[in-house]
């Protein structure tokens, strides 16, 4: 079985193909280029690389969100393309569970953080119990203090991953009363191989969709939907 891997999520920009057990290649930037600019180049060499013909592959992984509003509609439209050209199935992975999966049966709990701005993340709690994934708290949008506040409940050592920890780390450490530490830079960030290889599981699981269903989850309005629902809200109350 051969998976291409689409992650857009953030600023990093990762494709990768995973064949059965191997991760066949990799791609991953994380510099300040639009994805609309690299993704498919990306695709393109790395299966020139590899002398693959996209027709062969029986799947297209993308991370479906949360995210970037941006990143994840150019990440979508690039695997919705792929699939309806290539008339191939999407497995859309939740980000946050693709991210915990770059610490693979650790026996700490794993606790990717984005920076969501507005003073929130984009989180989910994560485990593996005899190498099978588990989900403690699944992906959502809440504010750093409740996050800790949930995490000091569990009373479990923690990794944190993600492009919040810079944002947030000081007042981790701080307010977290449990253990934790903070993942290195080979897996602080997104990994179009750990989407892949979890989309395996999905797919096994019947987890998939036509490329004409599938959209992104972004989890909560964009700020021009939040701006337009206020301004009728504000309209409707005078």
């Amino acid at each position: 079985m051969k998976i291409l891997a689409i992650d857009s999520s953030s600023l990093v920009a990762t494709v990768a193909i995973v064949t059965d057990d191997i991760l066949t290649a990799e791609y991953t930037i994380n510099y300040k280029k639009t994805h609309s600019q690299t993704l498919l180049p990306m695709i393109d060499q790395m299966a020139k690389l590899i002398d693959l013909d996209l027709n062969e592959i029986d799947a297209i992984a993308v991370s479906g969100g949360p995210g970037s509003f941006t990143g994840l509609r150019i990440g979508s439209a690039t695997a919705k393309g792929l699939g309806l050209a290539l008339e191939k199935p999407i497995i859309n992975v939740p980000t946050i569970d693709a991210m915990a999966y770059n610490l693979y049966n650790t026996d700490k709990l794993i606790c990717p953080i984005m920076d969501a701005r507005r003073q929130q993340v984009y989180t989910g709690v994560y485990t593996f119990n005899d190498g099978v994934f588990r989900i403690v708290r699944e992906q959502c949008a809440i504010s750093i203090e409740e996050l800790i506040e949930f995490l000091n409940e569990q009373k479990k050592e923690v990794i944190f991953i993600g492009d919040g920890v810079p944002v947030y780390q000081t007042t981790i450490d701080h307010t977290l009363d449990t253990k934790h530490y903070f993942a290195p830079a080979h897996v602080n960030r997104q990994k179009a191989g750990s989407l892949g290889v979890l989309a395996g599981e999905y797919f096994k699981a019947g987890k998939i969709e036509t490329a004409k269903e599938h959209k992104p989850d972004y989890l909560r309005l964009s700020q021009a939907e939040r701006e337009l629902a206020q301004k009728q809200a504000e309209s409707n109350a005078g």
